[in-house]
């Protein structure tokens, strides 16, 4: 008998347990007819080391049971290789594993999600719970870490160099210039491996202009990272494709601003843009890729962003649409020009809702999930789970707010940054509260708290001070929906 891990399952082991979660946590994947969804699940000490010998490649069980006997010495082969059968069929049930009768049979039997059998766009899921355990998974991590801030996620930029150059980026024009040194990218791998993150976004500018890219995706394999590829897709190749594949835990994200040629390729400010980026999404659904599409609308796109949504629709891909743009990192507002009036967002969210007939509804519920807000609530979730790197080594509670620096790798390890930077604490230690405005606004069911929102457009970059564009916004939906 053969047996190997499930190819889009993330396994990671800490002191006295281990975790393993399929890939819905943290990218999008698709919904089809063969229900391959699977969730997450905490494996005992021993479990964990049963499980830390299945790797991607079947292997025999008399050869996995040398392995793990060499974690229990005096223990008698046999009941190890039995113990580590059933073991193994009972996690195959929950499709975390699988087994053959030889390789060949157990790789037919990884099934992974395919845009060939899909019946639904790219979504986000909810993890499962393993109906045999009294706590769920996350119950049990969050009793474990006793509330203690863990980072699973990691952005990180390898190159602000970009081939485009859009009217609306956050990112300063003229700070386009590095990359990332290859060493100090292995090294923040191995270091986000050791603290036991899941997920890593690659970014820029834009990525595939690293001349490591390659590289850099394959190593995110071996170390068994979830991986999402922020890229504008212009500079795709066959090789690029070829590694994408072998990683079921890759997915990529990129923008696509207008059916109409023209428009793209003016906010992109680059002629052929979007053909180059269209002809790449093809490309990637028809080698089984996973891609989403990120719709921002601003003044120029916003008479035409639908039929950015038709197209993915028909070619069934997820796609979003969101008129939220950031000011500059360097607390400039140039690029804000581009960004809608609240009449403009009047008049999105009439069109809105008529193309998409949910579209009010789900406002309306994600809104009344925010009733039980208290001044005690943390403001947001940065720097909770997940923090940003760029290419110079410089760490940052996320990819918009550069202009507050947390620390840098270079000079830090990166637990240490996480766990004693004062500006991290800082931002840990706000609550709502600290926002007497908000908190006592009628319209804060409609709004969601972002300091980077405030930061980058205040001339101070001060994170506290109150952003009114969107207070406008969520006065105007508390009002459209309370009619």
């Amino acid at each position: 008998m053969f047996f190997k891990r499930s190819s889009n399952i993330i396994f990671r082991k800490y002191d006295s347990f281990g975790y393993i979660t399929d890939n819905r946590n943290f990218g999008y994947k698709k919904k089809n007819e063969n229900k391959n969804d699977i969730g997450d699940k905490i494996l005992s000490e021993s479990g964990a080391i049963f499980f830390s010998v299945l790797d991607d490649t079947p292997k025999h069980l008399d050869n996995i049971t040398k392995k793990i006997g060499k974690f229990f010495d005096g223990i008698d082969i046999e009941i190890i290789k039995n113990d580590a059968r059933e073991f193994y069929l009972s996690l195959e049930n929950d499709r975390f594993v699988v087994s053959g009768k030889t390789p060949d049979e157990c790789k037919s039997k990884d099934i992974i999600s395919s845009y060939k059998n899909s019946t639904q766009p790219i979504q986000v899921n909810q993890a499962q719970t393993d109906s045999c355990q009294e706590k769920t998974p996350q119950d049990f991590l969050e009793e474990y870490f006793h509330g203690k801030p863990q980072l699973t996620n990691i952005h990180i930029e390898i190159t602000s160099k970009c081939d485009e150059r859009c009217i609306h980026c956050y990112i300063p024009h003229e700070n386009k210039t590095s990359e990332i040194n290859q060493d100090l990218f292995y090294n923040i791998l191995k270091q986000s491996h050791e603290m036991g993150v899941l997920h890593l976004t690659l970014s820029g500018g834009e990525p595939m202009l690293h001349k490591n890219f390659l590289e850099f995706i394959a190593k995110c394999r071996e170390y068994n990272f979830s991986v999402n590829i922020l890229s504008n897709l212009t500079l795709l190749n066959d090789d690029i494709i070829q590694e994408m594949k072998k990683n079921p835990l890759l997915g990529v994200q990129t923008s696509l601003y207008s059916m109409n040629n023209n428009v793209h390729d003016r906010i992109t400010q680059r002629t052929g843009s979007f053909e180059e980026t269209k002809n790449a999404i093809l490309k990637l659904i028809e080698n089984d890729i996973t891609v989403q599409i990120s719709c921002p609308i601003m003044i120029q796109n916003k008479d035409c962003y639908n039929d950015v949504i038709e197209w993915a629709e028909e070619h069934n891909i997820y796609a979003s649409a969101d008129p939220v743009i950031i000011a500059r990192y360097d607390n400039t507002t140039e690029n804000l020009s581009c960004r809608l009036s609240i009449d403009d967002i009047k008049e999105f969210v009439c069109k809105r809702s008529t193309y998409n007939k949910k579209y009010l509804e789900q406002i309306k519920i994600e809104a009344e999930s925010k009733n039980n807000i208290t001044p005690d609530d943390p403001v947001c979730s940065v720097c909770t789970s997940s923090i940003c790197i760029t290419e110079n080594g410089n760490v940052y509670p996320c990819a918009g707010w550069q202009g507050y620096v947390v620390g840098n790798i270079k000079k830090t390890f990166l637990n240490d940054i996480w766990e004693h930077s004062e500006k991290i604490i800082y931002l840990r230690a706000l609550r709502k509260r600290d926002f007497p405005k908000c908190i006592q606004c009628p319209d804060k069911k409609f709004c969601t708290m972002c300091m980077v929102r405030n930061a980058n457009e205040n001339p101070f970059g001060d994170p506290l001070k109150i952003n009114e564009y969107f207070c406008d916004i969520a006065k105007f939906y508390k009002n459209l929906l309370n009619k």
